[in-house]
């Protein structure tokens, strides 16, 4: 009897939850970008995630292309009977439009996979260098946390590097490989290590900022940042 009046208890605080969810429609003056579908929370039901261009300013700086820097948004939407509801918004996770040295040239992705969130964003950082950066939140425990941080920094003659970490396992790639475009230079030893490093607590996708959150690799000067 009192597994069923739990069991009562949860439902009540599921539906009123979804009670609270807000109707959806999208902003004046945003602009689509990106969408992918797919089941979030296991409960047989598809979700939807939208991406779009604001026309909130980031910054009042213009970058080489001469364009204004915009925040970007993402939705993530439920299909109630009664209408799409918000489940989900974030703007911190996402770069601006005009992250980068050619912001043109940006890509952004997003997909539903495995039951989760994956965002993958590339731009260059000069005009010699790329910098990508794919994330993957799962909802657990109530909320969405980050559960992999893929970090690829290349340049176009002299190094590939990758700090790789999946949060469920704590298994962690760092990965440095060196190369020249000129034959008479010296060039770097690679350096390839694979740990394991286990946080306390998953980070809440919202408490999440790319480049804010790092720990100490042994055997390196620098620390493994995400």
């Amino acid at each position: 009897m009192k597994t069923f009046f739990s069991f009562l208890a949860v439902l009540s605080v599921s539906s009123l939850s979804a009670q609270n969810l807000k109707n959806f429609s999208v902003p004046k003056g945003y602009t689509q970008i990106a969408e992918a579908t797919g089941d979030l929370d296991k409960d047989g039901t598809d979700e939807m995630i939208l991406v779009f261009d604001t026309n909130i300013k980031a910054s009042d700086d213009r970058n080489l292309e001469g364009t204004t820097d915009y925040t970007r948004v993402f939705y993530i939407l439920k299909n109630e009977n009664d209408g799409i509801k918000v489940w989900k918004k974030n703007s911190s996770i996402l770069f601006s439009t005009g992250t980068g040295f050619y912001p043109s040239d940006n890509t952004l992705e997003i997909s539903i996979k495995n039951n989760t969130l994956r965002i993958t964003q590339s731009f260059f950082t000069n005009s010699r260098h790329t910098q990508q950066y794919k994330h993957t939140f799962r909802f657990q425990n109530g909320d969405f946390y980050l559960i992999g941080s893929l970090d690829h920094f290349e340049d176009t003659c002299d190094f590939s590097f990758t700090n790789d970490i999946n949060f469920s396992t704590g298994k962690v790639i760092v990965d440095k490989h060196f190369s020249s475009c000129d034959d008479d230079a010296k060039i770097p030893q690679d350096f390839h290590k694979e740990f394991t490093y286990k946080l306390q607590n998953l980070i809440r996708m919202d408490d999440f900022k790319i480049g804010e959150h790092k720990f100490k690799v042994s055997g390196l000067k620098e620390d493994f940042v995400f």
